[in-house]
């Protein structure tokens, strides 16, 4: 089915990626009809209104999901959204393990991305809690003036996978070992990944 809105990173994305594909396909499906824009963001489909990020479909090891940005201002009223991480506070997936899944649920997973999208327009924000600023270890610091691409491509990291990074460096005691775990992840940064992606 070739629908208008289609993004052609997206079709080629679907052509390469092996698992969980069927259930990609459906949940694409059901979310352009709800009118969002497709692009490849973070090298998942993702979907936007007016440049707003409202959901993406993320493939795993153990299940697929649709990741609502803001999923934690959904009211949920079929309790089945799930925190993606023990600190995630805006972020809310829907986890499935088979495209029947997604066919029971086509109906309130609609009903679910036009909230959403009700909610990206009246402007409302998730509340933060104040999570304590990272300190960037002086040995990471280093790199980036050594290599500006790496400061570049760890800037469009996401937070989380950010701060996951900064936790891990910073957790070495002796300077030596922070440098050699930079040393080894700099490649995983560089390709855009997260510390355990």
């Amino acid at each position: 089915m070739t629908n208008s809105r289609t993004n052609p990173k997206v079709d080629e994305y679907l052509h390469e990626v092996k698992k969980w594909q069927a259930e990609t396909e459906k949940l694409r499906m059901i979310i352009l009809n709800c009118g969002l824009t497709e692009d490849l963001k973070w090298r998942k489909p993702c979907y936007t209104f007016q440049n707003s990020n409202i959901v993406i479909i993320q493939g795993f090891k153990e299940y697929c999901a649709l990741m609502f940005f803001k999923g934690s201002l959904l009211h949920d009223a079929k309790g089945i959204l799930i925190k993606p991480g023990e600190n995630s506070q805006a972020q809310r997936q829907i986890r499935f393990t088979d495209v029947r899944e997604i066919v029971e649920l086509e109906p309130v997973l609609k009903s679910y991305i036009h909230e959403a999208i009700e909610i990206d327009k009246a402007g409302l924000q998730v509340n933060f809690k104040q999570k304590k600023e990272l300190k960037f270890p002086e040995e990471l610091q280093n790199k980036f003036k050594e290599f500006p691409a790496l400061k570049n491509a760890f800037e469009e990291l996401t937070p989380g996978r950010q701060r996951a990074y900064i936790i891990y460096f910073s957790q070495a005691k002796q300077s030596k070992t922070r440098a050699s775990r930079i040393e080894k992840y700099m490649q995983q940064i560089l390709n855009r990944k997260g510390l355990h992606d």
